[in-house]
């Protein structure tokens, strides 16, 4: 997969020591709230495989309160306009930075889908599987295989979500929409009345910090980003405009259908 990256390079900013504690106190309150979480989501989890034949009815609805709590433990406030789509379906946003996975959670109980990769690292890997991540490989070699597994997670009613772009950005830009993902909307045997609903993601940066702030791109280092956020006194804000659901209608195309979710996103980008 290609990271995208940009010619003018993130600001060194250096983390002050009040920073850091702010950080710190913010972390433990985080890990707090995760241990509990992870709690609740065992147990969630043993309640569907018992009831639910594994399908994901109550798991989601864990993450989702955790992702309010991360946000109100860092001071970010979303600033929703629109309402997801009901039923079954898909989510497809725009993509600036690791915070996003914890906004849209907040927005909805739903599950993420990832690059393969995500499903080794350290830590990250385990929590991901834990909430029900769909791990894919983004390579055409793959593309049938891919898009049996997604027609099966939505056959099974979940709600998905994953970034068309493939990549982050540094919060200022909306990517072309790559279509390969697309196509299992409009497989043979997926449900007749799938959606997927556009989404636009558009940050404002703390007052006084570089308009770039929230973005996570290139080379950057998580940590380092992740305590800068963690630590900031006053957070900005996020803006998260749900557009209205597209019909995947028989005989689309995964380039049309890519084509006209873009389109929406940037226009909600655009307007801020």
């Amino acid at each position: 997969m290609t990271t995208w990256d940009s010619t003018v390079a993130p600001p060194d900013v250096a983390l002050s020591s009040t920073v850091r504690r702010r950080a710190v106190w913010r972390l433990c309150l985080l890990v707090f709230g995760l241990a509990l979480a992870l709690f609740a989501l065992v147990l969630a989890r043993g309640l569907e495989i018992i009831t639910h034949a594994g399908a994901r009815r109550v798991s989601p609805r864990v993450v989702q309160v955790y992702c309010r709590f991360l946000l109100w433990v860092i001071g970010l406030r979303p600033n929703f306009r629109g309402a997801v789509m009901d039923g079954q379906g898909a989510l497809v946003a725009n993509h600036a930075s690791w915070l996003d996975i914890f906004v849209l959670g907040a927005t909805a109980p739903v599950q993420f889908v990832a690059k393969a990769e995500v499903a080794g690292w350290p830590a990250i890997g385990i929590l991901a599987r834990m909430a029900g991540t769909v791990f894919i490989r983004r390579d055409r070699r793959d593309a049938t295989a891919q898009t049996h597994l997604l027609a099966a997670e939505f056959r099974r009613g979940h709600k998905l979500v994953f970034f068309p772009e493939g990549t982050s950005t540094d919060s200022t830009l909306v990517l072309p929409f790559k279509p390969t993902l697309f196509q299992a909307f409009l497989a043979p045997d997926m449900p007749r009345d799938m959606t997927v609903q556009p989404v636009s993601l558009r940050y404002t940066a703390p007052e006084g910090t570089d308009p770039r702030f929230y973005g996570w791109w290139g080379g950057m280092e998580f940590a380092s980003h992740f305590l800068r956020v963690l630590g900031q006194a006053r957070q900005g804000g996020v803006s998260v405009m749900c557009h209205a659901p597209i019909p995947c209608a028989k005989g689309q195309t995964r380039k049309a259908l890519a084509a006209s979710a873009e389109a929406a996103v940037r226009r909600g980008f655009d307007a801020g």
